[in-house]
């Protein structure tokens, strides 16, 4: 990081973040979009000159992303570690668990709020690929299966899916920015895809949510009935109220 920082996260998103939570913000994105490659070290000193902030702020950030396993931390810094295809192939492993275990117990539930609220979000994922926005798409597309999660009111999965969700933010947010460059097009799939979500929750359809599930992650073919069994033998043998 000898040149100045070209930030890649979304200021707009961090309006209410702490310095230590924008620097870590940054960082992540830096490491997951390979600007800051595996094997690099990090000195505190220098980042702190980066960011033109303290040391505190980074320390506080090394901490994080040490916790998500991104980096190791050493004395006075820490080393990049970054994620491997194996481990981004991982975490939506988990993603795909959440939502056909948060999927069984939404078809026990009274979805009539949750559409509604599905279906403004889907309108302002609408508006954003009128006006080529990435960003905002990115961040509705989270909103929009962070309220599914919510709708569940479990706390558990809530507490896993809040682990899991900077990680998967900066994944998201670097795939929609590619496509919307690569094939802006493909984005009315996308909205597709989200709009039978809301169908199938809707008609608590089985058929039509491992259908949403396929359309909606890339390359899981062979893993959504594996993980959709797993959640069913669990709601027979008691595991699911």
């Amino acid at each position: 990081m000898n040149e100045p920082i070209e930030f890649l996260y979304p200021s707009k998103w961090l309006t209410k973040a702490s310095t230590g939570e924008r620097v870590v913000s940054e960082l992540r994105m830096q490491i997951l979009s390979g600007r800051i490659e595996s094997g690099t070290i990090l000195s505190e000193n220098k980042l702190a000159a980066d960011f033109s902030v303290s040391r505190s702020p980074i320390r506080e950030a090394l901490k994080v992303l040490s916790a998500e396993n991104i980096i190791r931390q050493e004395r006075m810094g820490a080393v990049v570690i970054g994620l491997s295809e194996k481990e981004i192939e991982e975490i939506y492993d988990v993603r795909i668990l959440i939502e056909t275990f948060i999927y069984q117990r939404l078809v026990r539930s009274d979805i009539t709020d949750l559409v509604k609220e599905l279906n403004k979000i889907l309108e302002m994922m609408k508006v954003s690929i009128k006006y080529n926005d990435a960003d905002e798409f990115s961040l509705q597309d989270l909103q929009f299966h962070e309220t599914i999660i919510r709708a569940a009111n479990h706390s558990y999965i809530l507490m896993i899916w809040n682990n899991l969700k900077p990680v998967m933010e900066g994944l998201i947010l670097l795939s929609m920015r590619k496509r919307f460059k690569e094939n802006q097009h493909d984005f009315e799939r996308i909205f597709t895809n989200h709009a039978l979500y809301i169908e199938a929750i809707e008609k608590k359809d089985k058929a039509l949510m491992i259908q949403s599930l396929h359309q909606n992650f890339d390359d899981v073919q062979g893993r959504v009935e594996d993980m959709w069994k797993s959640q069913e033998i669990l709601a027979e043998g008691g595991g699911i109220k």
